[in-house]
C-alpha cells in the first residue's frame, strides 16, 4: 500500500515511538562503539559481542556477525570505525532482506485466507483486528473466524474486537470442532463476497500433537474449500519473550507450513535485537511488526527502506 506523506510519517513516528527500547539498547550502542573513524582495535569486537548480546541478538546470529567482521579485519588491519559500522550494517540487512507485507498476486476476486497460529499470550487476537483495520482502510472487505473454540475467552476476545473495527465474526459453540468452525466461515466469506478471511486458532491444547494435527486439519478444510488457500500461514512470536520465541516456534514451524511471521509487542520491553536471531534462525520473511496496542500500531517489516528498523542506520 503507498502512503500518503502525512500517513508516512506518522507511520515513521509510530515506529520510532515504539522501537525506543531497540534504539536505547542496540542502536545508540553501536553509534558510540564506531563514533569517529578511528583505526579498529582488538577490544571492539568484545564490546560488539556483549552489545549484541544484550540486544538479544542471541548467541549463534552474534557469532555470525563477530566471525564475518573478523574475518575482514584480518583481510583489512586498518579497517575504520566507520567501515566497521558499515560492515554490520549489510550483514544484518542481509540476514533481513526479505520483506514484509501480505501476499498479493491473486485473483481480484480470489478469498484470500490468512491462517494464524501462535501460542496463547503471543498477541494472536490483536494482530488480526489490526490486519482487520488495515485491509478495511484499504477498501478491502474481511471477516474474522474464531476457530479457537476451547477457550471461550478467545471468541469473546475476537468478537469485542471486531465490533471495534467493524467487521463480522463467524464463531462456534465453545468446544466445537474448530475444522467445521473454519468451513462455515469460508462459505460466509464467499457467500458476501469478501476478500479476505482472517483465521484464530488455538494456541494450546492438551498435546503439542493434539494442537498440530488440529492445525493440519484446519488447513486440509481450507484447501479443500478454496484453491490454493491459505495463501498465508502467519506465526505471531511475543517480541518480549526474547530468545524463548525462539523455542516457541519450533513445533509451528515443523506442522503448520508458517509462510511469514509477526513479530508483536517489539515496544515496551522487547529488545528488538530478536528480530535478527529469528530472521536468521527461521529464514522466514517478517510480515508485520507491533509496535503498540493501538490499531494503527501494526507496521508492514521493511528493514532497508525505514530508518530505524534496520537497527544500525539512522
Amino acid at each position: 500500500m503507498k502512503l500518503q506523506p502525512q500517513e508516512d510519517r506518522k507511520r515513521f513516528q509510530r515506529l520510532r515511538r515504539g522501537l525506543l527500547k531497540t534504539q536505547q539498547g542496540l542502536t545508540l550502542p553501536l553509534e558510540r562503539l564506531f563514533k569517529g573513524k578511528r583505526a579498529v582495535q582488538e577490544d571492539i569486537l568484545e564490546e560488539l559481542e556483549e552489545i549484541l548480546i544484550e540486544a538479544d541478538v542471541g548467541v549463534a546470529t552474534t557469532r555470525e556477525i563477530i566471525d564475518s567482521l573478523q574475518e575482514k579485519i584480518n583481510r583489512e588491519p586498518s579497517l575504520s570505525g566507520a567501515a566497521l559500522k558499515e560492515h554490520v550494517k549489510v550483514h544484518i540487512l542481509s540476514l533481513l532482506q526479505m520483506g514484509g507485507g501480505l501476499a498479493t498476486q491473486l485473483p481480484s476476486d480470489a478469498l484470500q485466507v490468512i491462517l494464524v497460529v501462535g501460542v496463547n499470550g503471543s498477541g494472536k487476537t490483536t494482530t488480526i483486528a489490526k490486519m482487520a483495520y488495515q485491509l478495511k482502510k484499504e477498501g478491502k472487505k474481511a471477516l474474522l473466524c474464531a476457530a479457537d473454540t476451547f477457550r471461550a475467552a478467545a471468541t469473546e476476545q475476537l468478537e469485542i474486537w471486531a465490533e471495534r473495527v467493524g467487521v463480522g465474526v463467524v464463531r462456534g459453540k465453545t468446544g466445537s470442532d474448530p475444522a467445521a468452525v473454519v468451513f462455515d466461515a469460508i462459505r460466509a466469506s464467499i457467500a458476501r463476497g469478501m476478500d479476505f478471511l482472517i483465521i484464530d486458532t488455538a494456541g494450546r491444547l492438551h498435546t503439542k500433537r493434539n494442537l498440530m494435527n488440529e492445525l493440519e486439519k484446519i488447513k486440509r478444510i481450507i484447501g479443500r474449500e478454496v484453491t490454493g488457500a491459505p495463501q498465508e500461514v502467519l506465526l505471531v512470536l511475543d517480541a518480549m519473550t526474547g530468545q524463548n520465541s525462539i523455542s516457541q516456534a519450533e513445533e509451528f514451524l515443523k506442522s503448520s507450513g508458517v509462510t511469514g511471521i509477526v513479530l508483536a509487542k517489539l515496544d515496551g520491553t522487547a529488545k528488538g535485537g530478536v528480530t535478527i536471531a529469528i530472521a536468521r534462525r527461521f529464514r522466514l520473511p517478517i510480515k508485520y511488526i507491533g509496535v503498540g496496542e493501538g490499531l494503527n500500531d501494526l507496521l508492514e517489516f521493511s528493514p532497508p527502506g525505514v530508518c530505524g528498523s534496520s537497527f544500525c542506520c539512522r
